[in-house]
């Protein structure tokens, strides 16, 4: 599903992909902060659209652009056997190596662990630091 939402004018590119971290506090009495803040928060955006319109903005050098984005999928790590097309809920992984090549996987701040998930794509398997079985999928809520 396509979302309109505003970037900042350097970043609007078709194709670009970025990370919405959430409200920025700074833009609290911004009258154009509802179509900044429309989407998930820790969740990854694609830009798939560039509309003309384009606004200034106090947080943005440049200004912002209205464009039109797709969510991507929630990159997991899971341990053990999946399925696709499975319906998961993703527990914390019991894990502070901070140096493993995985550590953001396994520990997606945009999964809810009291959401139940479906299983997309197997991407492969994962290196684990402590030796567990793990398995790198795409996620999408249900």
């Amino acid at each position: 599903m396509v979302v309109v939402t505003l970037v900042g004018e350097r970043l609007a590119k078709k194709g670009n992909e970025f990370l919405y971290l959430g409200p920025n506090p700074e833009c609290k009495n911004c009258k154009l902060k509802t179509v900044c803040f429309n989407l998930k928060r820790f969740r990854r955006y694609r830009i798939v659209g560039i509309r003309e319109k384009r606004h200034s903005c106090n947080q943005h050098d440049g200004g912002v652009r209205v464009v039109e984005v797709e969510e991507l999928p929630v990159i997991a790590g899971m341990e053990g056997k999946v399925k696709e097309g499975s319906k998961v809920k993703v527990k914390a992984m019991d894990c502070k190596r901070l140096d493993c090549e995985n550590f953001e996987i396994c520990h997606n701040p945009a999964i809810d662990q009291n959401k139940e998930y479906k299983i997309g794509k197997i991407l492969g398997d994962m290196k684990c630091r402590l030796g567990k079985r793990m398995v790198k999928v795409e996620l999408s809520e249900i």
